[in-house]
């Protein structure tokens, strides 16, 4: 057996640590044997002594967790990869191991669950013609957002500054920045799954999935609803 674990924001310490510490709890009692995608964690497993497999050694992923940036109520479609990547992170290797394991858990603050979604959703494009499909995206999306290149450093601009970011595997991110509420992120996803020169983006949608909610009284779990009751609404 498998357990995928993903640890990404710095600003959620507290509960990330908490629910980590959980789980190498769990995987000290149990035969599970972990994949991380991240440097933090996979500096708590080695202090904890927990061996670890690489993702493409893997051949079955039981269950994975993630602290998603935000979450539609009820549907939970989240949206990943709104942070600065660091190191070897992949917003494509990270959306890869979320949509192959059995069950997925997001872990997210309060505020971060709710109706009426704003911010941004990064987009993963190819880099020799990216403003050929940020304008079609812009387009796409007129009125309701903007659409900015990401740098690796400094501070972002519409074109990504000098020192634009390009992935791992030699993307541009361009930051879908939206003005007005995000009325459905599953729509979103289906219009730039449309854009020729459009690799990802960081919406995923994922049945069953539950959203670990954390607030001021304690820890709430919500589970998807079956993906033909979503239909039906």
């Amino acid at each position: 057996m498998a357990l995928a674990e993903e640890e990404e924001d710095e600003e959620r310490t507290i509960l990330s640590s908490s629910l980590l510490g959980h789980v190498l709890l769990m995987l000290l009692l149990s035969s599970l044997q972990p994949i991380t995608l991240s440097v933090g964690s996979a500096s708590e497993a080695a202090k904890a002594g927990i061996p670890l497999n690489q993702y493409q050694d893997c051949s079955q992923i039981d269950f994975a967790f993630d602290d998603a940036d935000i979450i539609e109520e009820g549907t939970l479609v989240a949206v990943i990869g709104r942070r600065r990547l660091q190191g070897e992170e992949s917003i494509l290797q990270e959306k890869s191991v979320l949509n192959a394991a059995n069950k997925l858990a997001f872990m997210i603050t309060e505020s971060q669950y709710k109706g009426g979604l704003d911010g941004s959703v990064p987009v993963l494009v190819q880099s020799l013609n990216w403003m050929e499909i940020a304008e079609k995206i812009d387009d796409l999306f007129l009125g309701d957002a903007e659409v900015w290149r990401r740098p690796s450093i400094g501070q972002a601009d519409p074109h990504g500054g000098n020192n634009p970011l390009v992935t791992k595997e030699g993307h541009n991110v361009l930051d879908l920045i939206f003005t007005s509420p995000i009325l459905s992120l599953a729509e979103v996803a289906k219009s730039l799954d449309k854009v020729d020169g459009v690799v990802d983006h960081g919406v995923i949608s994922k049945f069953p999935c539950s959203a670990v909610i954390a607030s001021e009284d304690g820890l709430q779990i919500v589970d998807s609803l079956p993906r033909n009751a979503m239909e039906a609404l």
